[in-house]
């Protein structure tokens, strides 16, 4: 028999997992979306944001050792921490992906710290928007921890801490517990507050108008008393208008002595900066600055949009540059050529100047692929983000069309001496409008009139009015006022307007700031105290500085130094010669409902509220509520109370809770729908008041 070999046994060979690469971005969404695009040899993770920072019970600033901050691991982060370094050191290597601004370039020098990283190893990216491209890009090019981009968020960080941390104890002592100052947010307080007090100074004066109808053929037309004698007049009063008026005479003709025609070109706007983003969507779509900022941050780190997977729809939402890349320039004619017609895609786009302090470190907010219509993504967005996103793209594409060509006529008519005026106009060609109308234009079209013609007076209807005072600010209006001062940053305005909120300082009245009484306390003793800290012009000079400390123009150290040495002796000055401000409490007119005692409105966090006069013997306190006259649509027994929340938004609910939790953030009006019995609600709308169905689709006549 043949021998039959044996087989002699192979070892097998286990092959090693090649090793990852480990990417760190703030956000848990941001690391999906990037993740999806570098593949398996690299793994994504989240630092939700800073891992590091000052201490919150002490300054955490060394004065005398140069300024030299006590870093500390933020509390809640252990865990985040734990898992971080345990995959750096798995990794192959270590990439820090934060945001490409100030605060992400210190939270990628704090990530390197914990993760015992060099700062000066190539291991920092960044990118503009999160499409694949960029971000494939970006990772071919990394670079060093830019510590200019470091020292100066550590340099804001610091001064804001020594400004908050040593006027906050003051205030705290000399007026309540718990309240905070800061550098932009007691400017942004002075603001409204001067703005408040310019209002309550202000005396109405009187004037009246003349406005007219006139007819010329079978047409009649709108005109307005402009002069006497060929020179503007301004009419004052009663008897100074009612003396023009016998000057005419009715049935006697009137002459058209002027006929002017041009042909004017509006331009569209530029596209969005941050402030001018959080501008628009607070005027048009009457979102809060904080809200615009969320939603926007949504759309840059991505969103799910079917078969194209997970993809950032716009570009960084933090800048304060109108500038465009020359790809997205070109992608945008392309469209609005393939889409409009070539006559609508501008040869050269209109370019904006770069305001005095922007830094122009990113582009303008814009989407990332011009493709994407607003259209084309609606079942894959939120509400909020389509309609965020929809003003961004229109904006964007606007930006780069032709503009829209208006013919204008104006027309003087006289007689005696008396001279009206009538102005006309008609849209000739729409540029930029096709896509982005920043109001809705109606064309006055006037009679063809020419100079010699005369017309007949139909009617003239005088009118008192009176000037009005300065309006309060919007967030919008108070957002562009900080720019315009060059107080603050794109990453600033949000957080600043939400602190002086939640703080107490100023309530938002009909989407307007008015201070409290807290607020004009704390900015009297701030102005009294610490002039530098409201000098708008100290302040953009300081931010100004800190540009240039990213620039490397100047030391972080000497710049906070010179501010804090003079800013220290105010602080002992001010805690030797400031008094106690007493805040008195109102008698309520009520007594308290456990112990009998009268009831008195105290001033909290949140505002007013009525507390019993026995404190501490007796703890009883209430929330300031008001009957609006409605039964509850619920419960049928109890009355609806307006109420505030603590963040001092108004909302209506049952005077019997808890037995009844019925609550709406609409005013209940007391009656039924007559389509689907459901209780109506009074809404308030941009262009007035409306009730609607709490329930369908059911609406009434708007009143205006």
């Amino acid at each position: 028999m043949p021998k039959v070999q044996k087989k002699t046994p192979t070892k097998k060979t286990t092959r090693r997992k090649p090793k990852k690469n480990l990417v760190i971005v703030e956000s848990p969404s941001k690391a999906k979306t990037i993740e999806k695009y570098l593949g398996s040899r690299y793994k994504v993770m989240a630092s939700l944001g800073h891992i590091r920072d000052l201490p919150k019970s002490k300054m955490g600033v060394d004065v005398a050792a140069d300024y030299e901050p006590h870093y500390i691991s933020i509390r809640g982060k252990g865990d985040v921490i734990k898992e971080l370094r345990k995959e750096a050191k798995k990794a192959q290597r270590v990439y820090l992906a934060a945001d490409p601004d100030r605060e992400g370039e210190a939270i990628a020098w704090h990530l390197s710290y914990i993760l015992g990283l060099d700062p000066q190893d190539k291991n920092r990216v960044v990118f503009n928007e999160i499409t694949k491209d960029a971000v494939k890009n970006s990772f071919k090019n990394p670079r060093a921890i830019d510590m200019n981009l470091v020292d100066a968020q550590q340099a804001r960080r610091i001064l804001d801490r020594l400004v908050g941390y040593s006027i906050s104890p003051l205030l705290w002592a000399k007026i309540k517990k718990g309240l905070s100052a800061g550098r932009v947010q007691s400017i942004a307080l002075n603001l409204i507050i001067k703005r408040e007090q310019e209002i309550r100074s202000f005396e109405p004066e009187e004037y009246w108008t003349i406005d007219s109808q006139f007819q010329h053929g079978r047409t009649k037309f709108e005109a307005s008393f402009y002069g006497l004698n060929g020179k503007k007049l301004k009419l004052n009063n009663n008897e100074e208008t009612q003396k023009i008026l016998k000057q005419l005479e009715p049935t006697k003709p009137f002459t058209i002595t002027k006929v002017e025609r041009k042909e004017r070109k509006r331009f569209p706007a530029l596209p969005f900066t941050t402030s001018t983003m959080q501008q628009v969507a607070n005027n048009s779509l009457n979102f809060r600055t904080q809200k615009t900022m969320m939603v926007a941050q949504q759309l840059y780190e991505g969103i799910n949009i079917g078969k194209g997977g997970v993809v950032g729809l716009i570009t960084y939402m933090r800048t304060d540059s109108t500038r465009i890349s020359g790809i997205a320039k070109h992608e945008a004619a392309t469209f609005i050529t393939d889409t409009y017609g070539a006559e609508y895609a501008a040869v050269k786009p209109r370019k904006g100047k770069l305001a005095e302090g922007a830094q122009d470190a990113h582009e303008a907010i814009r989407p990332s692929a011009v493709k994407r219509t607003p259209e084309s993504l609606k079942n894959y967005l939120s509400k909020d983000q389509l309609k965020l996103y929809s003003l961004i793209w229109s904006r964007f594409v606007a930006s780069q069309m032709t503009p829209a060509i208006v013919d204008t006529m104006s027309v003087n008519i006289e007689q005696n001496g008396v001279l009206y005026r009538a102005r006309g106009s008609k849209m000739k060609f729409p540029g930029f409008t096709k896509v982005y109308a920043e109001s809705k234009r109606k064309d006055n079209i006037l009679p063809d009139l020419t100079e010699g013609d005369t017309v007949k007076l139909v009617q003239n209807q005088p009118n008192q009015h009176f000037t009005l005072p300065p309006a309060r600010y919007s967030e919008a209006t108070l957002i562009k006022t900080l720019e315009e001062n060059g107080v603050g940053r794109p990453s600033t305005y949000a957080p600043t307007l939400s602190t002086i909120q939640k703080r107490y300082y100023v309530k938002l009245t009909a989407r307007k700031f008015e201070p409290t009484e807290l607020g004009e306390i704390v900015n009297e003793m701030i102005e009294k105290c610490f002039p530098d800290i409201l000098n708008v012009d100290f302040t953009a000079q300081l931010e100004g500085q800190l540009d240039e400390i990213e620039e490397g123009k100047q030391e972080w150290v000497r710049v906070i130094d010179q501010f804090y040495r003079p800013f220290s002796k105010e602080v002992d000055a001010a805690g030797e010669q400031l008094a106690k401000v007493k805040i008195k409490d109102e008698p309520a007119g009520i007594n308290c409902d456990i112990c009998g005692a009268p009831l008195v409105v105290k001033l909290g966090r949140y505002g007013k509220f009525y507390a019993c006069s026995r404190f501490p013997d007796c703890r009883n306190t209430k929330p300031i509520t008001k009957e609006i006259g409605v039964e509850c649509p619920q419960c049928h027994k109890g009355q609806i109370l307006e109420r505030k929340s603590k963040k001092n938004r108004v909302f209506y609910g049952c005077s019997r809770y808890p037995e009844c939790d019925f609550v709406s953030w609409d005013k209940p009006v007391g009656r039924n729908c007559p389509k689907c019995s459901h209780y109506l609600v009074q809404k308030k709308l941009k262009r007035g008041l409306q009730v609607k169905c709490s329930h369908c689709d059911y609406a009434e006549e708007l009143q205006k």
